[in-house]
C-alpha cells in the first residue's frame, strides 16, 4: 500500500479577521490533537463554501505543508480575505479508504522519532492524552496487535462516538549498562 494518500477532515480554526484568515499548522496541531500528522504530504485549501483560491482573486501570502494557510488582509485590494478551511494529504500509514484511523503504526512512529524508541519494541502501551485513562479501560473497541504493528482505533467500531486521542509509549528490551 505504500503511495496511497488519503486527506485530513476540514479545518477551519480562524476567521476572516482585520489582520486576515489564518489557518496556521501549529495553530491546528493545538486545536484538533491527533488528526494532523507530523510530516503532511500536501495541503489544499478552499472557502467554506467551496471556492478555490483563484475563484476568490484573494492574495495568499502562505499555502505549504510547513506552515499552513496564511490570507493576509493588507494584500487584498479591498482589503479583506475570504472565510478559508484547509486539509492535509497524509501517508497511508495513519488512515486508510475504509474510514479506519490508524493512529499510532510503530514504524511510522520509529521514522518520525530517529533514535529515541528501540527498533523491536516488545510492547506498546495506549493511554488517553487527555485524561491518561488506560487504552483497555475506555470502553472503546481498540486493537493492539503486536508492539510491531502499533495500535488502532477505528471510528467505524465505536457505538455512538469517534475514537478518543491516545498516546502511545514502548516497552523496549532490557540493554544492560555499557
Amino acid at each position: 500500500m505504500t503511495g496511497l494518500q488519503c486527506w485530513t477532515e476540514w479545518f477551519d480554526r480562524d476567521d476572516p479577521s482585520g489582520k486576515g484568515d489564518f489557518e496556521e499548522l501549529y495553530a491546528l496541531r493545538n486545536e484538533y490533537p491527533g488528526k494532523i500528522c507530523n510530516s503532511p504530504l500536501q495541503i489544499e485549501v478552499q472557502t467554506v463554501s467551496g471556492l478555490t483560491v483563484d475563484e476568490t482573486g484573494n492574495v495568499i501570502a502562505v499555502a505549504d505543508t510547513p506552515i499552513g494557510f496564511i490570507c493576509k488582509s493588507s494584500d487584498q485590494a479591498d482589503c479583506m480575505c475570504h472565510d478559508y478551511r484547509v486539509r492535509f494529504m497524509r501517508p497511508v500509514d495513519f488512515c486508510s479508504q475504509e474510514g479506519t484511523f490508524f493512529l499510532f503504526l510503530t514504524h511510522c512512529i520509529l521514522k518520525e522519532n530517529p533514535g529515541e524508541i528501540c527498533e523491536s519494541p516488545l510492547h506498546i502501551y495506549a493511554r488517553t492524552a487527555d485524561t491518561n485513562i488506560p487504552a483497555t479501560s475506555t470502553g472503546q473497541s481498540i486493537f493492539i496487535p503486536h508492539a510491531l504493528d502499533g495500535f488502532t482505533c477505528r471510528n467505524r467500531d465505536q457505538k455512538g462516538s469517534r475514537c478518543r486521542d491516545y498516546k502511545v509509549r514502548f516497552g523496549c528490551p532490557y540493554r544492560g549498562y555499557n
